[in-house]
């Protein structure tokens, strides 16, 4: 038997059907025994919403008013009378089973499935299987149009069925019609067999992902602007109504490896996908969600791993994953399972762990959990913040494709990290920035932190043809980070000119760029702290009388810094010229050479310095330049770092860290030429340490 079935939301009508959030105020429905091809009772129903404000197009469909809505039950009951009076109809006719029949996938995919995920209740099991009355009228019918394109009213129609949609009430003409349709196709001429019903997936399953494995692009979807604590199974039930991939929910992570708001998730085919599109700025709790679209490619790059152990790990289906962070370096298996205690048992035991570490096997203090239910996964997450030895432990609910991106990050850290980029990035020597007058340069304002040179470069379209070799500078601010600036240089001022009309406000990865032509004086007016719009050129904040501190009115030629806290930089490649030198008298005796230009650093704003060109992530730590680097030594006689040498940056020192302990740390390494001890003001006793034995040196 079918229970041919019929709906309308509170808002749009026919193919937008529930892509609005709109409630279901409206079900109708009948039975129909395919044997005896005899009908049941049939039944429409008024569902009383939670919000009554009916749109103009559902009020000019249907006819109904917010008055008669406010007398009807709520749609759980609705519910129960539904199974309950086809239960009736189906003894009637001497039958015990069913299945639906829908027009199309979207009232019981995109409204029904959707809604009661909401409100916290539970379909009955005959909401997972349904059939399609278009899909199966295109099965009987081949030469009938696309099944996108069928409404109830064009199969009425190519069937020659006389049917007055006027004569009856919205909703029952459409179930008399379907019920029409549906004895057509049974006739001698059809003899058409209802065999496989679309089917909606009960929960999520979880599973890993292998980067050899082919993925199809028009699959995949990219989430964004997901809450923080969110995991697959609440992404999940975002999407409820739609079948997503065995292990098709990526939580993308952050630099940082904490979770950044967006998740990739894959579908089984791209009809859900289509539909998945149609539930952008749908809510989760009270944010709103967006959906977009990506690439296969993209979502391998997130869940797909090559670990055998981490296949071994995940090769546990339907597993609860938890990941603990902040776990103590000295932790075992048995402290973790001790912690965790008998109330939450994991997973095979130690196999249920998975100790997350770096390439040379030292432990990196996050760890990942299977547990088989929901009850001992969250009686773990009660352990949030606990103490385990003299740390705190973070719990949190993960997945299949975070377990992948924590272990290929981790383990594609080299042994010696390549040093963070330095506070103020360098320019190596061959490429400059220009100066002057003449306006070859635009700025680009607004960009994407994600955007890089090539999204430059297709920003630009054909005019990447006129720009100057190595002329493409990322702006990036004191920490290191993406300003969201980048200053191009361009063959001549007439293309620069050029450039500005045309990409002035042209969008960049959903984001519009302002493009403003200036020269390379109010570039580096802009590198300095200043302001350039289409307004005109602001001053940078270091050329106004009232932020120039008194006791900087003059500066030397090298500019004296501590030397422990000074690092060498390429001078000209940073700011201009600044005031005219002069000589000062409260030098220290031994001084670390540094540009006279790092004197602006002393201000009171907030300075931004280009980056290498082209290569954005390229780090150079260069030695002062020769010319400077003598004219220091002539007129300080200090010793200056030669050519040769090279500085380490260290971070996440201990507070009591002292001499001998970074020796010992970098025992082994190559030692430093013979007068390193004169690039750091030391005292006696920390130079006698440091010229000990010559295998400890690391400068």
């Amino acid at each position: 038997s079918l229970v041919v079935l019929f709906g309308a939301t509170a808002g749009a009508y026919g193919a937008k059907l529930g892509s609005d959030e709109r409630e279901l105020i409206l079900l109708v429905w009948q039975v129909v025994d395919l044997h005896s091809k005899k009908v049941g009772t049939l039944h429409k129903s008024l569902v009383k919403a939670d919000n009554l404000d009916l749109s103009d197009q559902c009020r000019e469909v249907s006819g109904l008013t917010p008055e008669g809505l406010g007398k009807a039950e709520p749609l759980d009951r609705v519910l129960q009378q539904f199974s309950q009076l086809v239960s009736s109809d189906l003894k009637v006719l001497g039958r015990s089973s069913y299945t639906l029949c829908s027009d199309g996938q979207l009232l019981i995919r995109q409204v029904l499935h959707p809604e009661t995920s909401k409100k916290n209740f539970l379909l009955s099991d005959c909401f997972y299987s349904f059939y399609d009355l278009r899909k199966e009228f295109h099965t009987c019918y081949p030469s009938s149009a696309a099944v996108k394109d069928q409404t109830i009213k064009t199969m009425a129609e190519y069937l020659g069925l006389g049917t007055d949609e006027a004569e009856e009430d919205f909703g029952v003409w459409q179930v008399k019609t379907m019920v029409a349709i549906i004895f057509s196709m049974l006739s001698e001429g059809c003899n058409h067999a209802f065999t496989e019903p679309e089917t909606v997936k009960y929960k999520y399953e979880t599973g890993p992902c292998s980067k050899s494995e082919t993925v199809d692009s028009e699959t995949v979807i990219r989430a964004r602007g997901l809450p923080w604590q969110s995991s697959d199974q609440d992404i999940a039930r975002f999407f409820k109504g739609l079948n997503i991939a065995k292990g098709g929910v990526a939580l993308c992570l952050n630099s940082q490896g904490r979770r950044n708001g967006e998740a990739l998730v894959r579908f089984v085919n791209s009809e859900q996908r289509d539909l998945a599109l149609e539930r952008h700025k749908h809510h989760m709790g009270s944010r709103y969600i967006e959906v977009y679209k990506a690439t296969g490619e993209e979502f391998l790059k997130i869940a797909g791993g090559t670990s055998n152990e981490v296949a071994q790990f995940l090769s546990k289906e339907n597993q609860v994953i938890i990941r603990m962070r902040g776990l103590p370096f000295t932790a075992t298996q048995e402290d973790v399972l001790g912690f965790l205690g008998p109330e939450c048992p994991v997973t095979g035991g130690k196999e249920g762990l998975l100790f997350v570490k770096y390439p040379d096997g030292r432990p990196t203090g996050d760890a990942f959990v299977l547990f088989s239910c929901e009850e001992y996964a969250q009686n773990a997450l009660k352990k949030h913040k606990e103490i385990l030895g003299k740390r705190y432990i973070e719990l949190f609910r993960s997945t299949a494709a975070e377990v992948q991106q924590v272990l290929n990050r981790y383990m594609s850290t080299p042994l010696i990290p390549t040093l963070p980029t330095p506070i103020i990035p360098v320019i190596p020597p061959a490429y400059t920035i220009a100066t002057g007058s003449i306006r070859d340069c635009v700025r680009l304002r607004g960009l994407p932190y994600t955007a890089g040179i090539d999204d430059i470069l297709e920003f630009m379209g054909d005019a990447t043809g006129d720009i100057k070799p190595h002329g493409v500078h990322m702006v990036l601010n004191q920490q290191g980070r993406p300003s969201g600036d980048a200053f191009i240089q361009m063959k001549s001022a007439d293309k620069a000119f050029m450039v500005a009309q045309k990409c002035h406000k042209k969008m960049m990865k959903d984001r519009y760029v302002e493009v403003f032509q200036c020269s390379g004086e109010e570039m580096n007016f802009v590198l300095m702290g200043g302001t350039l719009n289409r307004s005109g050129l602001s001053p940078p904040p270091c050329k106004l009388p009232c932020l120039s501190p008194p006791a900087y009115a003059a500066f030397q030629t090298a500019a004296v810094i501590p030397a422990e806290a000074a690092a060498l930089y390429q001078p000209q490649a940073l700011l201009p010229t600044t005031r005219t030198p002069q000589a000062s008298a409260a030098a220290p005796p031994t001084v670390t050479y540094y540009p006279a230009q790092a004197a602006q650093l002393y201000m009171n704003y907030t300075a931004y310095y280009p980056s290498p060109p082209v290569s954005p992530t390229t780090v150079g730590y260069l030695a002062a330049p020769p010319g400077a680097v003598a004219a220091a030594a002539t007129a300080t006689h200090t010793p200056i770092l030669p050519q040769p040498g090279a500085l380490v940056r260290m971070q996440g020192l201990p507070y009591n860290t002292g001499m001998k302990e970074i020796l010992s740390f970098f025992q082994g390494y190559q030692y430093a030429p013979d007068d390193y001890n004169g690039l750091i003001q030391l005292s006696d006793q920390a130079r006698s340490v440091l010229q000990a034995p010559k295998e400890w040196v690391c400068l």
